[in-house]
């Protein structure tokens, strides 16, 4: 606990803040107290370090269990980084991970805190918005916890006189989502279905990306399969692809 603020005030954060300075917007949607789940797109491996610095409470992310398996020097740093960082390890080797990932993420939440989730499953092969898993449907069935959907945007920055580019990072949360319309429906897949399109469709609309139908990890085995583009296996998948602004897609009308 007392290394992830050391890393948030005193190692990462003044770093992140004096040379990339995150501009936040909306952070007053994340509850002060209680349990909260904050979806967020995933469009790189540093995500996890913008969105928890640009909040005071403390935001626990489901991370694979290979970064805390490590051995020697560099693995028990690797497990000393992420564990102090908020993040909690995932087998996602076994037939019961996505199980065992739900069952961990109901334990954050009833223990009253904020858990950070990307419902893609894993970072966008291309930069567009793919479709979301329903575990997290199903952990805000049961605890009834509120979704604050979060959008992650990036551009390059070039610093003047230096030539240097950098990120320019902006990291928007969005009014809290209440599902308890569906108290009492978690289990059911076209309940848990509806509520995971409906956060999907709150962050395609902060983040302005185009949406895909299509679930990112399997457009990543294709690509590795058959090292067709992500483009190329989205068009054989499903061809027609939407941006925010146009009529949802059908699976997220709703």
């Amino acid at each position: 606990m007392l290394f992830y603020w050391f890393l948030k005030f005193m190692a990462i954060g003044p770093v992140v803040k004096l040379f990339l300075r995150p501009r936040v917007e909306g952070e007053d949607h994340v509850p002060r107290t209680g349990a909260a789940v904050l979806a967020s797109n995933h469009l790189s491996a540093a995500d996890w370090i913008f969105m928890p610095l640009s909040l005071r409470r403390r935001v626990t992310f489901l991370a694979k269990a290979e970064y805390f398996t490590g051995r020697g020097v560099k693995g028990f740093l690797q497990r000393a980084f992420f564990a102090g960082a908020g993040q909690v390890p995932i087998d996602r080797s076994s037939a019961s991970a996505a199980e065992n990932a739900i069952r961990t993420g109901l334990r954050i939440l009833r223990e009253g805190k904020l858990l950070g989730i990307y419902p893609e499953g894993t970072r966008s092969p291309d930069g567009r918005l793919f479709r979301g898993k329903t575990g997290v449907a199903r952990m805000v069935l049961e605890t009834g916890a509120p979704v604050v959907p979060v959008a992650m945007l990036y551009r390059r920055r070039r610093l003047p006189l230096v030539g240097l580019h950098l990120p320019a990072v902006r990291v928007r949360f969005g009014p809290p989502l209440d599902f308890s319309r569906y108290e009492g429906l978690a289990g059911d897949r076209f309940v848990e279905r509806s509520v995971t399109d409906e956060i999907m469709y709150e962050i395609m609309t902060l983040s302005a990306q185009e949406y895909v139908d299509v679930y990112g990890a399997q457009v990543k085995k294709s690509m590795e399969d058959t090292g067709a583009s992500a483009s190329e296996v989205v068009s054989r998948l499903q061809p027609p692809v939407h941006e925010a602004g146009d009529r949802a897609p059908e699976s997220l009308a709703g």
